[in-house]
């Protein structure tokens, strides 16, 4: 078998993994919502593309050189994006371990999959319109074509340096702090000072492309070879790790969180809610990815403009409390699949361990709660809002990701990374859609009604109901579970392996 077929047979079976998962069934609505997503975000960026070209062309002689000023603001937010959707070579040559074919080979054909990745032209929707307004009219075609060609070398550059810092996260999630740090840095530089510095070398390097000088494509062609290479180096080092599964192991205290020894069987409960976001891969990046999430949005809504209105002020205030518990309580007892045999071994274990999740998940609300206090303070939010949310998110949202536990049958694995586990069912995913919009549209029609104080006093009073009766409704749910006991446990099992 020659290169170029092994290469053609790789992106086959890359084609129908998904189709073969045996989850393909049940994650239909996922990937039709995913679809609509990407057709939604592709007519966002369509619009933006035609209207920020208009307004620039008006505005300036030539408008791309307004955007070249800034082009490294594309670069961070398609840097970030990527997290969410994408997998490092390592992650994906694994399965090909026990065939004679040579590893290096293998990594050299996932990373020129992923420089000749559909994903790395998402944003031509906003480029190609935004060049028919601004570029051509003003440079012509040709250069509208180098243009498109230099901001494509730009996100191939960006996808590589990408690969580079997910595969260092791997080994340490510090690792995460180098490039935010440089993206901070750049941000500064380019927005604290009267005059922005980088733009005018900005704006020349872009041009570069425009005008297709050769200087401009050496320069990406060398920054590409280099992050390259570097990937490459890198990535054979963790594909040792990724196949045999190596990890290095921190011996911890069993004594560690006493203070919880004194409520019982509740205490050690609690204890393994800590430790399971503490000690397991997948559970921990959620909860990181989650408060990522919450800091990301205070921030813009803190020191931006974009999210004053009153929607988005609502959407951001209850997102930062509900995305950690839709995150982890959307897959209730999925992750205990690994282990649901030990758990039945006791008579109310479950029921203790419903409870234990409730008290963990409303605690860790503490950390949301902090993040608006500032928003509070230079009133961008609502005392009322701020409470109304939190208590309505812990009595009224919660009780409803809970019922999810009497249903929920299918095994997460607990150290799989985050973006090649298959999860979320149609259920899972229609109650994590109502939980985050419902309440939304409730709130504007009881502020229209009652007005911006006493709208929020129902969420107030139902929220409080619900946190007083948590016993009752957990009970409910603990007995329809063991109803259903034999039918969860069987699924558990059929697809812990899967």
């Amino acid at each position: 078998m020659t290169k170029y077929q092994l290469y053609k047979l790789v992106e086959k079976t890359e084609t129908l993994k998904d189709e073969r998962h045996p989850m393909f069934e049940r994650n239909k609505f996922m990937k039709f919502l995913a679809w609509f997503m990407v057709a939604y975000y592709a007519a966002i960026l369509l619009f933006l593309g035609v209207v920020l070209g208009f307004a620039l062309k008006g505005d300036y002689s030539a408008a791309y050189h307004r955007l070249d000023g800034g082009f490294f603001y594309l670069l961070i937010i398609d840097f970030w994006t990527r997290f969410a959707l994408q997998e490092t070579p390592a992650q994906k040559t694994h399965c090909y371990a026990l065939l004679p074919i040579r590893r290096s080979f293998l990594m050299k054909i996932y990373l020129i999959r992923n420089m000749l990745s559909l994903g790395n032209l998402f944003w031509a929707f906003f480029l190609i319109p935004f060049g028919l307004v601004g570029v051509v009219p003003i440079a012509g075609w040709d250069a509208m074509l180098g243009w498109l060609i230099g901001y494509w070398l730009l996100f191939v550059f960006n996808g590589l340096c990408y690969l580079f810092v997910r595969a260092l996260c791997m080994r340490h999630m510090l690792w995460f702090l180098a490039p935010l740090s440089i993206h901070i840095i750049l941000a500064c530089v380019c927005t604290i000072p009267d005059h922005n510095v980088l733009r005018v070398p900005f704006v020349m390097f872009i041009n570069g492309f425009a005008t297709w000088d050769l200087w401009a494509f050496l320069i990406i062609a060398g920054l590409i070879s280099i992050v390259l290479w570097s990937n490459y180096r890198l990535q054979m080092g963790m594909l040792y790790n990724e196949i045999g599964k190596k990890e290095e192991v921190q011996l911890k205290n069993a004594s560690q969180f006493s203070v919880l020894n004194r409520y019982g069987a509740m205490g050690e409960y609690l204890k393994m809610e800590i430790k399971l976001r503490m000690r397991n891969k997948q559970v921990r990046t959620q909860f990181f990815v989650g408060l990522g999430l919450i800091i990301f949005f205070s921030i813009m809504l803190y020191f931006t403009d974009i999210y004053d209105g009153g929607f988005m002020k609502s959407f951001i205030c209850l997102y930062n409390y509900i995305i950690l518990g839709v995150m982890t309580l959307g897959t209730i007892m999925c992750y205990e699949g690994n282990y649901i045999d030990g758990l039945m071994a006791r008579r109310d274990s479950i029921y203790d361990l419903l409870r234990a999740k409730y008290y963990f998940n409303s605690a860790i609300l503490i950390l949301p709660f902090l993040f608006i206090i500032p928003l509070m303070i230079i009133g961008k939010i609502s005392v009322w809002m701020n409470i109304g949310y939190l208590l309505f998110t812990v009595g009224v949202l919660y009780p409803c990701l809970f019922q999810l536990a009497a249903y929920n049958k299918n095994t997460l694995p607990l150290n799989t990374k985050l973006t090649s586990a298959k999860q979320g069912t149609m259920m899972q995913n229609i109650i994590s859609m109502v939980i985050l919009f419902l309440p939304l549209a409730l709130e504007k029609i009881s502020v229209l009604l009652l007005g911006p104080v006493w709208g929020y006093i129902p969420f107030i009073i139902l929220g409080f109901i619900g946190i007083t009766t948590h016993h009752l409704w957990l009970r409910n749910i603990y007995h329809r579970f063991m109803l259903r006991r034999y039918v969860n446990m069987e699924g558990f099992r059929a697809s812990r392996n899967s």
